[in-house]
């Protein structure tokens, strides 16, 4: 699998790798999850959604996705995460086209989030997705102020470094416990999210008694900030959240 795979090196779309079989734009994971790759959604993902979300391992941890959730869902969320991504890579790939050999472009998210797995066979399977988006101010316990710092923290031009961005993501509990979601959150903090969106604060989020979550951030740099009681009620259940801080640091 590694023999057939092509770095990008001069292209707007690096530090990504570039399947040559399908085009596809990857990050693969460092040993020992080299078998895991993050690719952009793909539409076929979508039965894959469901199950995994359904399971009180991941689900309960998770405030945006409804709960049960149905293939419906999953069929509307797939054509918009889709269309998010490909809009990035085709923002990218004109700048190659029009501008060819420029200085790498800042763009607004990442193109690659699905996580997957792939097989000896080298097909690969769907096991979970990490976004990176612009913050919610979860720790503004007013809700009127937080609402405004969001729509100011939304309407920052790309690049300004005091825009505040925030993680979201899952991995299905058959694959708990490797250490594949704090690698994958490193992998596009530092070599996407810094680089390529100039990413300079970011916070993470995770509720009361989710310590697997924690601990990802923790090890991404993260920082423990403390416990937020902003009045969140979740499918009926008054929730608190971990607050977590993350401020670059120049090498």
């Amino acid at each position: 699998m590694h023999s057939k795979l092509s770095t990008m090196t001069h292209s707007q779309l690096y530090p990504l790798e570039v399947n040559p079989a399908t085009g596809e734009p990857f990050f693969r994971l460092p040993p020992p999850n080299g078998n895991i790759i993050v690719t952009p959604p793909r539409l076929s993902d979508a039965p894959y959604f469901a199950p995994i979300l359904n399971d009180p391992r991941v689900g309960r941890w998770l405030e945006g996705p409804p709960i049960p959730y149905t293939d419906e869902h999953a069929a509307e969320w797939i054509e918009i995460i889709t269309e998010q991504s490909q809009t990035i890579l085709d923002k990218l790939k004109a700048e190659d086209t029009t501008r060819p050999g420029m200085a790498l472009k800042l763009v607004d998210g990442c193109p690659v989030r699905h996580i997957r797995e792939v097989l000896p066979d080298g097909t690969d399977v769907y096991v979970g997705d990490i976004d990176i988006r612009r913050g919610p101010f979860e720790e503004i316990l007013d809700s009127e102020e937080r609402r405004k710092q969001v729509e100011i923290n939304e309407s920052k031009a790309l690049g300004d470094p005091s825009i505040v961005w925030t993680f979201g993501d899952y991995i299905a509990p058959s694959h708990h416990g490797r250490g594949i979601m704090s690698a994958a959150m490193r992998l596009i903090l530092y070599s996407w999210a810094v680089p390529r969106m100039g990413v300079r604060c970011m916070s993470g989020y995770a509720f009361v008694g989710n310590i697997g979550s924690v601990r990802v951030f923790e090890k991404s740099g993260f920082v423990f900030k403390g416990i937020l009681d902003n009045g969140k009620t979740v499918r009926g259940e008054r929730r608190r959240l971990n607050y977590l801080e993350w401020i670059y640091e120049e090498q």
